[in-house]
C-alpha cells in the first residue's frame, strides 16, 4: 500500500477545506485528525515494543492532537510525520505499519484524506501482530474497533471513503 496507490490523482473536495476550494468545514478537519491519532494510538504499543526508546510514533500522535487544538502549525505536523515514517523504515512487520499509522495520523493536518492511511496501516499492524490463521479475524475486529469511534460529524464521510477506496487499500475496509 503505497502512497501512489492509496491516493487518487484527483482529491475528493470533500477532503479539501473551504479555504482551498474543498467543502470540509476546519472543525471537521480537527475531527478527521483526532480519530485518525486514536487509530494510530491503539496500535501503537506494538512498535514501543518492538523498538522502545524511538518516541517519534508517539510523538506524531501527540503531534497530531496538537494541531487539532491549534497549538502547531501545518509544516510543524509534517515535520512529525516524516519523523515516523522515518521511524517506520527502520522497523518490520507490525511495528513498522503502527509507525506508518502515526505518520498518517499527523499528516492529516498537510492532507485531510490522510486519515484513511492511518486507519488502514492501523489495521494491518494489527494484522501483521496476529497469526496467519487468525489475520482477517483481528483485522475485521480492528476496523469496528476504529469505526466504533468514529465521531458522529465525519462518521458517513470516512465511511464513505473506505467505501471508495477500500480496494485501494487492500480490501482492509470490508465487514
Amino acid at each position: 500500500m503505497s502512497h501512489s496507490i492509496l491516493f487518487a490523482s484527483k482529491r475528493d473536495p470533500r477532503f479539501i477545506t473551504l479555504r482551498r476550494g474543498g467543502t470540509l468545514a476546519d472543525a471537521d478537519h480537527r475531527r478527521l485528525a483526532l480519530w485518525a491519532a486514536v487509530c494510530a494510538e491503539h496500535v501503537l504499543p506494538t512498535f514501543e515494543q518492538a523498538r522502545p526508546g524511538d518516541d517519534r510514533p508517539r510523538r506524531a500522535i501527540e503531534q497530531a492532537r496538537a494541531w487539532a487544538r491549534v497549538e502547531i502549525t501545518m509544516t510543524q505536523a509534517r515535520e512529525a510525520a516524516y519523523a515516523a515514517h522515518a521511524a517506520a523504515r527502520e522497523a518490520s512487520g507490525a511495528a513498522k505499519e503502527a509507525a506508518h499509522a502515526a505518520g498518517h495520523a499527523v499528516a492529516v493536518a498537510h492532507m485531510a484524506d490522510h486519515e484513511l492511511g492511518a486507519a488502514a496501516y492501523a489495521i494491518r499492524a494489527v494484522r501483521a501482530a496476529a497469526s496467519e490463521t487468525r489475520r482477517d479475524a483481528a483485522g475485521r475486529r480492528e476496523c469496528r474497533w476504529q469505526r466504533a469511534r468514529l465521531p458522529a460529524a465525519i462518521r458517513a464521510l470516512v465511511l464513505d471513503d473506505q467505501k471508495r477506496r477500500n480496494q485501494k487499500c487492500g480490501s482492509l475496509f470490508e465487514d
